[in-house]
């Protein structure tokens, strides 16, 4: 340490002669740099700075060390911004960098890939992660004139170095600013229950497109909604009108389930009666066709020969009756001159009732025969007829 002669020495004598100090002092560092000249010098002796004070190599020393400082480090996910006389020059890459020291230039490192997070409508104390809430910031006003508490979180980073440090004087207030006008314009243009639903969309975009607008060099990363529900004064009817809403829609939900069972099962019955009704037309319309086909062919018969087609038309309305009809046959070589039919055990045969107390019938044989003879004859007077038309 250099101490100056003379000072501490006096006392209340006024500061030492600046002369003296100035000998001194060139006296030392002539000594330092290996002159001795200046111990020669007689007091009151003018010096001579050109002689015996090295000034080139402290300049020089000077130099060196202040073009050191114009060194600099741009760290992995950062860029560094040259300014000259505060004019903008370049953007600088990571890795280690030099530009003219200060004051001609000015180097700044700025973090492109720092996630900074703002808080809007709350702040977080840190304190077992409890919220202060912020009305001026969360109460908004939605379409259908309803007063509503939002409190949303953004992330942000920087996606341009020479915007972010020309354009901006306090980031975190321009992106607050473009967080609260885009996310009031969503509200404003949204109902209360559609917000409470759906939350907040495209708030993001609305709010990278504000930003853009003024050139501030913010990336919006993401809006996180953190809380979103009526004010606290009127938060139980709000509650209540959910409530009401639930069960409303749990109500159309069951609606809608019982119609959508109801209503595919009544769709089948209706296809299948369709279904069976144009079976039915086909069938009656075949049929009367055929019977239309049928009497044609009858009637061209008829014309031709009508008695042994009346005839022929009787015998087989008979034959169609008998056939579905219990028969009773009576032999005649019996001998028994009465007969009892059992009707009970006919009419059961057939599928009726059997009449209560009904008293036993009896034909006579004479009669049963004499109507299997006429019958008979019948049929083989038709049997030659028809041999004679063909």
């Amino acid at each position: 340490m250099i101490k100056f002669p003379g000072w501490g020495q006096r006392n209340n004598e006024g500061p030492p002669d600046l002369d003296e100090v100035m000998r001194d002092l060139s006296r030392k560092i002539n000594n330092l740099f290996g002159k001795g000249g200046g111990s020669n010098q007689k007091p009151g002796q003018p010096v001579s700075a050109n002689k015996n004070f090295p000034i080139l190599p402290i300049i020089a020393l000077v130099g060196v060390i202040w073009l050191g400082t114009g060194f600099y480090i741009v760290d992995q996910g950062s860029l560094g911004v040259v300014q000259r006389f505060g004019k903008f020059i370049e953007t600088t890459e990571p890795g280690p960098r030099w530009h003219i020291p200060y004051p001609l230039e000015q180097a700044n490192v700025v973090n492109m890939e720092q996630v900074r997070r703002l808080e809007v409508g709350y702040r977080s104390t840190g304190e077992g992660g409890s919220k202060v809430k912020q009305p001026k910031e969360a109460l908004m006003l939605t379409e259908d004139e309803n007063i509503i508490d939002l409190q949303f979180a953004v992330q942000y980073n920087l996606k341009n170095a020479k915007d972010y440090l020309f354009n901006n004087r306090d980031t975190d207030e321009a992106v607050m600013s473009a967080a609260e006008t885009a996310i009031r314009e969503v509200v404003g243009k949204n109902k209360l229950d559609d917000l409470l639903q759906k939350g907040l969309q495209d708030t993001s975009e609305r709010m990278q497109t504000i930003l853009d607008s003024y050139k501030t060099g913010v990336n919006i990363i993401s809006v996180s909604l953190q809380s979103a529900q009526p004010p606290e004064q009127v938060q139980e009817a709000f509650e209540d009108v959910n409530r009401a809403n639930q069960d409303n829609q749990r109500q159309i939900n069951e609606g809608q389930a019982y119609a959508n069972d109801v209503i595919p099962k009544a769709r089948g019955n209706a296809s299948r009666l369709l279904a069976e009704a144009a079976g039915y037309k086909l069938r009656v319309e075949s049929e009367a066709r055929g019977n239309a086909s049928r009497f044609d062919q009858i009637l061209v018969q008829y014309n031709n020969a009508p008695e042994v087609t009346r005839q022929r038309l009787f015998l087989d309305a008979q034959e169609t009756i008998l056939s579905s009809v219990s028969k009773i046959v009576v032999d005649q070589k019996a001998g028994n001159s009465l007969l009892y039919l059992p009707l009970d055990k006919l009419m059961s045969a057939t599928g009726a009732n059997p009449p209560t107390a009904t008293p036993p019938v009896a034909v006579a044989p004479s009669v049963a025969a004499e109507a299997a003879l006429e019958s008979e004859r019948s049929r083989e007077a038709f049997r030659s007829r028809d041999r004679e038309s063909r």
